[in-house]
């Protein structure tokens, strides 16, 4: 099975990878936690502080506090617009670094699937959001095909190359975040999917977008000939779908759930 170990070492290209899919997602989950503005918010697994970002944004928060277990991603969150106004730190999503009922709100972007145990994660944040809080979290559906690797992924398999997903991916299903939620006796739970538009202004940019990190998919492309890569290449470039313009457009979706922090 590929491994994620390096994943996450690498900010900038994640962020050209994943970053304006994932805030593309995040406003509508925004939008569907339905909040008002001047809340104490937590970014659970913020990575490169995208969703962070879309917080400040749109929720004109009273503050945000940020972790994430990688180094180089905070280290390039803490170089991006949000880090005036958003403490970034490493921590681990299990054992939060946080008093009981200090926040408002706390949110999970694309990360529920990289946690060893998303129920204690979830229990975690729980135990830091205050009574009549929420808690929410999205992630692509990858175990359908919603995720914006999915082209690439079924591409490799059309050459005869196997890409089993990934352990954590089970907890990518819109009935697997529900029974998360409902095991930590959250209250008001509710899941919904979200389809976003994922488009790149050609096929070359969406190549070396979609290549530039060794996620549990790149892997199995790295371990090609030279010549088996090319027939990946050429094979996607067909099957993609693009516009009059040569756009490069195609659906991804997310699953996302919701919930509040029981009040006594």
């Amino acid at each position: 099975m590929a491994n994620n170990a390096g994943f996450f070492t690498d900010g900038a290209a994640y962020e050209r990878m994943m970053g304006q899919w994932s805030r593309a997602a995040g406003g509508m989950f925004i939008d569907w936690l339905g909040l008002p503005s001047g809340l104490r918010w937590l970014d659970v697994g913020c990575g490169t502080g995208a969703f962070s970002g879309l917080v400040l944004d749109r929720c004109s928060p009273r503050a945000v506090e940020a972790i994430d277990p990688a180094q180089d991603q905070i280290a390039y969150a803490r170089t991006t617009p949000a880090a005036g106004k958003v403490n970034f730190q490493t921590g681990d999503a299990q054992a939060l670094p946080f008093a009981a009922a200090e926040f408002d709100v706390a949110g999970m972007a694309l990360v529920i699937t990289f946690i060893s145990d998303p129920v204690k994660a979830i229990a975690e944040m729980k135990r830091v959001v205050k009574p009549g809080g929420m808690i929410g979290t999205y992630v692509w559906d990858f175990l359908s095909g919603g995720s914006p690797i999915q082209p690439l992924r079924q591409a490799i398999e059309d050459m005869g190359v196997p890409v089993p997903p990934s352990t954590g991916h089970e907890n990518s299903r819109r009935n697997r975040l529900e029974e998360i939620f409902r095991t930590a006796s959250l209250e008001e739970v509710a899941t919904r999917m979200i389809e976003i538009d994922v488009n790149y202004p050609d096929f070359e940019t969406f190549w070396t977008s979609q290549t530039a990190l060794a996620n549990n998919v790149v892997q199995y492309l790295q371990k090609m000939t030279d010549t088996e890569v090319r027939k990946v290449k050429d094979h996607l470039r067909r099957q993609l779908a693009t516009d009059r313009s040569g756009r490069v457009v195609y659906k991804a979706r997310a699953s996302a759930a919701k919930g509040r922090v029981p009040r006594p």
